[in-house]
């Protein structure tokens, strides 16, 4: 088997798995109980939140648990709406933010809230100045994700938080879950207030997540019910997801440069494999790209099919993101880089992990090679 699926989710590390299995079965009290097997789980979780804090170089009291990327980038959207709301309605985002940013601001613009979406550039990119000129008297948050779930690209996080140190009442948010363990960003330095992280992106677990909240942002909760996570996140709190979160990531940013240079030689040998191939169109930029996804088009063939062909021989990539790829087949993203519905209706996504190594990359060029020719046949 070829996995070249790894921006959907990735295979969890056994270390990982094991620290999961030991503190679920063995430290399995609720940590909000008196006793000392609730005060053995709270010790736990507050050892998680600092591991996560100090790999993050951030404050303990920052780190909010949660249960993947899409709850928190929920919790950072609808939580500065509805905290301030009587500051302003008006929300700035990018055209090609994954459907959790996008959906959460659509339905807010139902509670009479406004949202600029800023277009990208033929790279995938916003210009950060497109962005700064979006904001309004009204405006109390930015929300721009650092690398792109479909093509990779890396957007100009540092360059947008710079700038936006002369709105100090516009709150910054992040959607960092494709970029964490790959792209490096320091969110302090970058003067980001809200920032998500998913960790089945890095090997982790699904369901288990973190929201960074910058000291001295208040948001409304989006559950009620308990004083958990400091009264933002009530509900009893995943304590064994918290600790093999911390692991995943502590292990994620253990691994070596030469490790992380393999894989761009990958993505590298890939894409100039695919440039010769006729009626093949690279969409992922050579610059300001992300080292694990590789997002091409073949217009005279849906991407479905192609999807399907390869996982005929055992290889398995993607269309959309996971979260879109079974509702709709054509890609916003390429849609809106391109303009070019015959692109985003055949894009196929390679994403790339550790574990992948350049034989399986060859024999991915062979088999898609064999697929094409098949296919074309077929069409004639």
């Amino acid at each position: 088997m070829i996995y070249f699926d790894n921006s959907a989710t990735t295979l969890p590390r056994k270390e990982v798995v094991d620290s999961f299995t030991i503190v679920a079965t063995k430290y399995f009290g609720n940590p909000s109980s008196l006793h000392g097997i609730g005060a053995t789980a709270e010790q736990l979780l507050s050892q998680a939140r600092k591991q996560v804090a100090n790999i993050l170089d951030v404050k303990e009291q920052e780190i909010y648990f949660t249960s993947g990327g899409t709850e928190g980038n929920n919790m950072a959207i609808k939580g500065t709406a509805m905290s301030f709301r009587s500051r302003g309605k008006h929300l700035v985002v990018s055209s090609i933010e994954h459907p959790s940013v996008i959906e959460a601001c659509e339905q807010l613009v139902t509670l009479g809230f406004e949202v600029t979406y800023v277009p990208v550039d033929s790279f995938g990119r916003v210009r950060a100045k497109d962005v700064i000129d979006a904001i309004r008297k009204d405006t109390i948050l930015v929300s721009i994700m650092h690398v792109n779930n479909e093509i990779g690209s890396i957007q100009p996080i540092e360059d947008i938080g710079r700038m936006l140190r002369e709105y100090p009442k516009v709150l910054f948010h992040v959607d960092y879950v494709q970029g964490i363990g790959k792209v490096p960003l320091q969110i302090k330095e970058s003067n980001i207030d809200l920032c998500t992280i998913s960790a089945h992106k890095f090997h982790g677990l699904k369901g288990t997540g973190v929201l960074y909240v910058r000291d001295g942002v208040n948001l409304s909760p989006l559950f009620s019910g308990g004083s958990q996570e400091r009264r933002f996140r009530s509900g009893t709190e995943n304590v064994a997801g918290a600790v093999s979160l911390a692991k995943a990531l502590r292990l994620t940013f253990e691994i070596t440069y030469t490790e992380k240079q393999q894989m761009k030689q990958i993505q590298e040998y890939l894409r100039s494999e695919l440039d010769t191939l006729d009626g093949v169109v690279v969409n992922t930029p050579i610059n300001h790209c992300a080292p694990h996804i590789l997002n091409f088009s073949v217009p005279k063939i849906k991407s479905e099919v192609l999807v399907h062909a390869l996982e005929d021989k055992d290889i398995y990539v993607s269309t959309t993101s996971a979260c879109s790829s079974k509702r709709k087949a054509i890609s916003e993203v390429i849609l809106a880089m391109t303009q070019d519905e015959s692109l985003a209706s055949s894009s196929i996504r390679i994403s790339l992990s550790y574990e992948n190594d350049i034989n399986e990359a060859k024999e991915f060029i062979l088999s898609l090679k064999s697929v094409l020719e098949k296919l074309e046949e077929v069409m004639r």
